[in-house]
């Protein structure tokens, strides 16, 4: 008896990641692998990422297990749903399927229409080995928190999980269960140097309105600093990567962990360069000096919009002054900074998104991303824009990002909005390297953007 833990991300069907090349592996599926080998039950991980389809089918067919667990989330739902139906079969041995992930908690009525078996909602780990044990052992489901499944025609939701006080309780993540050396070589041979991801918290305390709290829930809570400094020199003796990415919300939120991280990593001698995501206001002069020592070569500060205005109504409670003078400090101190910002968020108007282009030429991070904003359902943006949605299209081949709702603006507008900022800002950092002629490129272009824009209203 086994359990067969799966996802449905293809690499080889990504155009945009082929461009990007950063994989990185499903770490979720990897903590709940470790957490059932401490309990002694046997569990094989098929990682999708690098293989195809039919590849997966034949790992199935093969090892039979009586119970596959799909990871689903925003973007791979639309391959889960094919997956799922593959293997309602006899040729699969008609497993029982239990599908977890952040998508899963706010569309349960869709994902059991797909013929999934069980939904875990939340933390997955606990709920994972309770619920395999239930179906092996044939006994009551309703006596398993965390997981929702259709009777008679009824959907049945039991109480919510009580998740994990003390993440020290996890084991480590079982890479050893996928070809991590094709990660290592995939970002080496694209990037000159390879990364891995180290988890060190769950949930976030803050109240961003377009954010999912879905799995982790709105709390904080935090593994030892030596223990992930222990991670972080296995990682460095076993696999020996060129950096760390720590997949944390809020990488600084506490001030006295990260003190002791710091500490740690020096007397444990595990210094790998590393990057991080963070808010401004926890950020300061001595927090940045730790950071350095430590290892951090680049900070992502999160503004989402150069508007105060947007910011408030995202309820992101920032000061974006502060996110620019932060940048610029962590500029200043030889770490690399990255910025996130969205456009055509509700009521943006065209005075927003001139204010979003002056930041970031004044900020000046070392990367940015753009997008358009879109609802995910559980969030307080999509509950804000629920009736006012435009475009519905159907939730099992299409994601959360084609859902469309009334804007200040048409959609389109936003779509060369982005095109506008992006063009402005590469015009403005042309011209400060004196490249006039790409400057000159990207200021028509910004032109050409700003005409459509107008057009667009």
């Amino acid at each position: 008896m086994s359990v067969l833990l799966t996802h449905g991300y293809y690499l080889s069907g990504d155009a945009k990641e082929q461009k990007i090349m950063k994989p990185y592996p499903p770490l979720g599926l990897l903590y709940i692998s470790a957490y059932l080998n401490s309990h002694g039950v046997e569990n094989f991980v098929f990682d999708s990422t690098f293989y195809a389809r039919e590849d997966q089918l034949e790992f199935i067919r093969d090892k039979k297990a009586p119970v596959v667990a799909i990871y689903t989330n925003l973007m791979t739902k639309i391959e889960v749903v094919k997956l799922v139906k593959i293997l309602k079969s006899a040729e699969y041995g008609n497993p029982k399927i239990a599908l977890g992930g952040p998508d899963v908690s706010y569309n349960v009525d869709n994902y059991l229409q797909t013929g999934a078996d069980y939904l875990i909602l939340g933390e997955g780990e606990q709920t994972m080995l309770e619920l395999y044990r239930a179906i092996i052992q044939n006994e009551d489901l309703n006596a398993v928190s965390g997981i929702a499944y259709s009777k008679d025609g009824i959907v049945v939701k039991t109480p919510p999980r009580t998740q994990f006080r003390s993440l020290e309780e996890l084991p480590l993540p079982n890479r050893d269960a996928i070809p991590i050396e094709k990660y290592l070589n995939t970002w080496k041979s694209n990037h000159g140097q390879s990364s891995m991801t180290i988890s060190t918290q769950r949930g976030c305390p803050y109240t961003c309105k377009w954010c999912s709290t879905a799995v982790y829930g709105q709390s904080y809570r935090r593994r030892p600093a030596a223990q992930v400094a222990a991670e972080m020199k296995m990682l460095k003796q076993k696999y020996n990567p060129d950096a760390i990415w720590f997949v944390d919300d809020v990488f600084t939120i506490s001030h006295k962990w990260l003190t002791a991280f710091h500490d740690e990593v020096v007397r444990q001698q595990a210094q790998i360069k590393f990057e991080c995501i963070t808010r401004a206001e926890r950020l300061n002069p001595e927090i940045l000096k730790l950071l350095k020592e430590a290892g951090c070569f680049r900070i992502w500060i999160g503004a989402e919009s150069g508007s105060q205005r947007v910011i408030d109504l995202m309820d992101r409670r920032v000061e974006v002054n502060h996110v620019q003078q932060m940048i610029r400090e962590t500029n200043a101190l030889g770490i690399e900074t990255g910025t996130f910002i969205m456009v055509g968020y509700p009521g943006e108007n065209e005075s927003d998104i001139r204010q979003t282009i002056r930041y970031l030429k004044q900020a000046n991070p070392t990367h940015y991303t753009i997008t358009v904003a879109y609802p995910i359902k559980g969030t307080p943006l999509y509950d804000e824009i629920a009736s006012q949605i435009t475009r519905q299209p159907d939730w099992q081949t299409t994601t959360d990002r084609e859902i469309d709702f009334k804007r200040l603006y048409p959609r389109k507008y936003y779509d060369y909005a982005v095109s506008k900022v992006v063009h402005e800002v590469e015009s403005h950092r042309a011209m400060a390297s004196q490249r006039p002629f790409k400057a000159f490129k990207h200021k028509a272009k910004s032109m050409v953007a700003g005409a459509m824009m107008a057009l667009s209203k």
